[in-house]
């Protein structure tokens, strides 16, 4: 992987406005009393500072390494930088250092993330579903008591990353899905492979949130498509990987069952991939070994037109309240839901649909790499045309367009019969990715306010869950190799996704024109030049502009 070229992933620099920058600062009752005067800072120091709510408290030990907030310090450096252009040279070498430190591990973190949700997809060809007599609804139920557990820790586990540094609370929730799918190989019994399944669905609730936020920390609001689709690329990456590993298992003559080396070797490497990443990915600009406090500083003032404040790990209430009285949050969750549906069948149903074309368990097998490689190219394609058109702020647009193109895959795997038009339709319905990786980076530049994201990002995720859970029930045994019903179901949950793209632009279109029309007349508290530092939502923050 290369890192975007400077044009791609340079931040878009715009005129200084010292009295907007540093007033809106002082504006905060939060932070008033403390900006007074700025305090001569060290800029070749490493960026370990302590949090701004208790910065007289020494930190040491596990209170050092659970830091949250930045000092007011930190923050009065950002003002004063967002007063002054910032040197493009300078910016190019930061976001090429954050490019590095960050996006690979990302990558290799979702990965993972996919290969793991479609562990149990392989174990269903490779003998598990005669092994523990999963008849009936019993594969279907193991394919969604995983998002049961996801859905049930959904809130609670998303409220705490208001609470924990976001890599290290990652990384330990990536280190026990790995000890929890190696359990799965052990199970004897369908009722403790759905305890184990359980489980598993409530560590990885948090794992795409976490990853929106991390790219939303570092990255421009201009930038996160693009990021957001270099990580996401590992989705398809995983797939095929993940018909290799099938591949290969399926020549081990060892002397467990097939399926159980599937969950044992994609197991262990989670785990041990969980504690690298504890130390590559830092937690925020304001605490971490790898950037020197000046690069910090540039970190968070590149990004002074996006209309977000410098993160603050703390739970504000009435974020909460405003998040439940916002139709976009309730529009998010219905995209995760008519997205997921498809996804919950094809990612434990895909092999089976494959296998019925007429192929054996290996050949199944090798035809998930160019469907992977296929959404790989889709994803990468789409975030570069959507890097072109920026400007035109047409992405949903384009997310509609992508979703058309699933559509028609499912239309050609239920009503042609040929295996080439089939097996190409199940191909075209992977599009699908591309288009949901626009719809996380809506989610992280369209949400203003700490908690208010969080709890944004647990809304679509929450569907996705839910989605997860519909999915595999549509699938009927009695229809199976062919699905009948439950290829039309996901064809219908497609078109109900193109409706809910359209109403989120609307949602966005109209607020930005009510805002500019305000600005034009003369209202500077519309100025979308002005950068807030209080930790406010997208709804309060009159400065805001949606990207549509």
């Amino acid at each position: 992987m290369s890192p975007p070229s400077s044009e791609i992933i340079h931040a878009t620099q715009h005129r200084p406005s010292p009295s907007a920058s540093l007033g809106a600062l002082e504006m905060g009752k939060s932070s008033s009393e403390h900006v007074e005067h700025v305090a001569e800072v060290d800029i070749g120091q490493d960026v370990i500072y302590h949090g701004g709510d208790d910065a007289t408290k020494p930190r040491t030990g596990l209170r050092k390494l659970l830091r949250r907030n930045p000092s007011l310090e930190f923050i009065r450096e950002v003002a004063i930088e967002n007063t002054k252009e910032l040197d493009p040279v300078e910016v190019a070498k930061v976001e090429k250092k954050l490019f590095w430190l960050i996006v690979p591990a990302l990558a290799v973190d979702y990965a993972f993330y996919y290969i793991d949700k479609t562990t149990l997809s392989y174990a269903a060809i490779f003998g598990i579903k005669k092994e523990l007599h999963l008849g009936g609804e019993r594969y279907s139920n193991l394919s969604s008591i995983f998002y049961i557990g996801w859905l049930a820790w959904a809130i609670p586990g998303n409220l705490l990353l208001s609470k924990f540094p976001l890599a290290k609370y990652l990384s330990v929730n990536i280190f026990f899905w790995g000890v929890f799918l190696m359990a799965q190989a052990g199970s004897q019994s369908y009722e403790a492979m759905l305890a184990f399944r359980f489980v598993s669905g409530m560590f990885e609730a948090v794992a795409d949130p976490c990853f929106v936020a991390i790219t939303g920390m570092w990255f421009t609001r201009k930038q996160q498509p693009t990021i957001i689709g270099y990580w996401y690329t590992a989705n398809g990456v995983g797939i095929a990987i993940g018909g290799l590993i099938g591949f290969g298992i399926g020549h081990i003559g060892g002397a467990l069952s097939s399926w159980k080396y599937e969950f044992l070797i994609i197991g262990a490497a989670c785990s041990l991939w969980a504690i690298v990443m504890a130390i590559i990915i830092p937690d925020a600009p304001h605490h971490t070994r790898w950037l020197t406090r000046r690069e910090a500083v540039v970190v968070m003032s590149r990004k002074r037109h996006d209309h977000h404040t410098v993160e603050k790990r703390q739970l504000r209430w009435e974020q909460v309240w405003e998040c439940a009285k916002d139709p976009k949050v309730y529009l998010f969750f219905l995209l995760g839901l008519f997205a997921n549906i498809p996804n919950g069948a094809t990612s434990n149903f895909g092999t089976l649909v494959i296998k019925g074309f007429g192929f054996d368990t290996l050949q199944t097998t090798l035809l998930q790499i160019p469907y992977g490689s296929f959404i790989a190219i889709m994803i990468l394609l789409s975030v570069y045309i959507n890097h072109l058109t920026n400007h035109m702020n047409v992405r949903t647009y384009f997310m509609a367009g992508i979703t058309c193109i699933t559509v028609i895959g499912f239309a050609m795997l239920a009503f042609t019969d040929s295996v080439a038009s089939r097996l190409i339709g199940y191909y075209l319905t992977g599009s699908s990715n591309a288009a949901f990786v626009l719809g996380l980076s809506l989610v992280s530049g369209n949400v203003g306010g700490s908690t208010k994201k969080v709890l944004a990002s647990a809304a679509i995720f929450i569907g996705v869950a839910v989605g997860n859970i519909i999915g595999p029930y549509a699938f009927i045994d009695s229809e199976a190799p062919g699905y009948h019903t439950g290829i039309i179901v996901c064809m219908v949950s497609r078109v109900c996704e193109i409706f809910v793209i359209l109403a989120l632009r609307l949602c966005f279109v109209i607020p930005n024109r009510n805002r500019d029309a305000k600005f034009r007349a003369g209202d500077a508290r519309y100025d979308p030049v002005v950068q807030e530092f209080d930790d406010i939502t997208d709804m309060k923050n009159l400065h805001f502009r949606y990207v549509a």
